[in-house]
This record gives structure tokens, C-alpha cells and sequence, in this order.
């Protein structure tokens, strides 16, 4: 068996101020989320390395994660976040361009507006990330979708992946605009998509694989197998399933393809996606 990548999880020391979108009803995950967590759940899941994504907007985070990652081999990656409002985004991505384990940066857009992703100060802080071949993680709701699709066809040299399938309401089994949103999404050459953060968008406490499966075959059918990366979402993941039964669903779901087609969503794609030392 080769080795994993888990392209998308998150380490925090819990704060409940600056994490204050991890309510009550988040009780499990209201703690400290730290490499020696995770580093278990890897070796006994056949993972050799992760991708650490901020979770807080502040470059406070992205140092953090980029100090764990330095200290832990197996955070091959970090995407991190810097203000891509501002007008010195240049000047912020040359300082952090030492940073070998940088790869990327992200913004929660899922917490913006609709229209976030189409202003004009946002559009130049992206604009500002290829020339240090930087990529970047859409984070959204399918609501947003329409502009995360503008968005991608506007910059098509600037490398994107769409994480957590875009939060698709698989809780109430709703999938006609999502789908019709991800077909066109996925026709733009420069875009992927993590198979990520789907068991949290199901109902916690009764969901099941069949639930997620009309999702699933949704991505199959409009990414193709070099554009599609597993990760888990730990520790959020733990609001509604532990770590292997997340690896599970999905070893479940592509274990009728290739041994090929398995292993690029598995670490291949990650690996050529992030520019991984893997």
C-alpha cells in the first residue's frame, strides 16, 4: 500500500474568542487540536503526511501552523492566510516566500457575503499569488458557488481546489443547484476539488454512506481523477465521525477503480497540487 496524503485538516490551541464559530453545539472540538493528535490517526490510516489549513484569519495563524510544520515532518504542506484585501498583499506574500512549506492561502469565504469573491480589492490580492506560485482554497457554500465559478474563469493561470465539496446540504438531501454549480465549476482546467468535510454537512448523529453517496457520484462524474484529493477535515470531523470512518467511507466509495486512479486521489494529487516534499 502506498503511502497517504491528508490534504485538509487543522490544528488549533482553542480560543473562545477568535474560534467563536466553534459554538456550543461544537462541544467536542471546543479543545486543542495539536501534530501529536494527529500523528496517530495518520500512522494507523496509512497517512505519510498532511496539509495544515487555517482555520482563523490572521498571519498569527498562518506563523503558527508554519512553526508546527517546521518542527513536524509530516506536515509536508501549510495554507495558510494572509489579507488578500489589502493593498500590500505583494509585499506580504514576498515576506512569507522563504517559507519552503508554505504552499497556499485560504480565506473562509463561506463567512462573507455572496458577492465576496467578485470585489475588485479581493480579485487583486488573488491576482498577486502566481507570480510566487501560490494556490488557493475556496472555501464556500454552494450558495456561492456562482461567484467562486466567476472566479476561476477570470484568473485560469492561478491553480484553485474547491474544499469540502462546497458544503452541499446533504443533511436535507437538497443537490439540483449544488450539482448544476459543480458541473460548471468543474469544467475549468484550473480547478480541483477535495473530497473533504461531507460527513459534517450530513446530520452528526444519523448519517450513513448512502447519504453521501448521490454527492460522491455528483464529483466522480464532473472531476476527473487527477483533479480529486482526499482529506479529512480533522478535527472537525469529529463533530459527526472519527477519523477512520472518514477514510473508510471513501476507501468504500473507490475501491472499484484502478489501483492508479486510487492512489492519485490518495497522495498524487495532493502531492503535485501543493508542490509536496513527499
Amino acid at each position: 500500500m502506498h503511502k497517504r496524503i491528508d490534504a485538509h485538516q487543522h490544528f488549533w490551541k482553542f480560543d473562545p474568542v477568535r474560534d467563536s464559530w466553534i459554538d456550543e453545539s461544537m462541544q467536542k472540538i471546543q479543545k486543542d487540536f495539536l501534530p501529536e493528535d494527529l500523528l496517530p490517526l495518520l500512522t494507523e490510516n496509512k497517512f505519510s503526511g498532511c496539509v495544515a489549513i487555517q482555520a482563523s484569519q490572521s498571519e498569527e495563524e498562518t506563523n503558527f501552523l508554519l512553526d508546527l510544520a517546521v518542527k513536524n515532518d509530516f506536515i509536508k504542506g501549510v495554507v495558510g492566510w494572509v489579507n488578500l484585501l489589502d493593498k500590500n498583499t505583494a509585499d506580504r506574500l514576498a515576506f512569507f516566500s522563504t517559507q519552503k512549506k508554505l504552499k497556499g492561502f485560504r480565506h473562509v469565504v463561506q463567512g462573507e457575503s455572496d458577492d465576496f469573491m467578485l470585489r475588485t480589492d479581493f480579485r487583486n490580492g488573488i491576482r498577486e499569488l502566481k507570480p510566487f506560485n501560490y494556490t488557493y482554497d475556496i472555501l464556500v457554500f454552494h450558495r456561492q458557488l456562482p461567484a467562486a465559478i466567476d472566479l476561476v474563469n477570470r484568473f485560469p493561470d492561478q491553480a484553485f481546489v474547491l474544499d469540502h465539496i462546497a458544503k452541499p446540504d446533504i443533511k436535507s438531501g437538497a443537490i439540483q443547484s449544488w450539482k448544476e454549480g459543480i458541473k460548471e465549476l468543474a469544467k475549468a482546467e484550473n480547478v480541483m476539488c477535495k473530497i473533504s468535510g461531507m460527513v459534517t454537512e450530513a446530520d452528526w448523529n444519523t448519517w450513513k454512506a448512502a447519504d453521501l453517496k448521490p454527492y460522491l457520484d455528483v464529483i466522480f462524474e464532473n472531476f476527473s481523477k487527477e483533479n480529486l484529493m482526499f482529506g479529512s477535515d480533522w478535527p472537525v470531523c469529529n463533530l459527526a465521525a472519527n477519523y477512520a470512518m472518514v477514510v473508510k467511507t471513501l476507501e468504500n466509495y473507490i475501491s472499484q477503480l484502478s489501483a492508479e486512479e486510487q492512489q492519485q486521489i490518495w497522495c498524487k494529487n495532493a502531492n503535485t497540487f501543493y508542490r509536496l516534499d513527499s
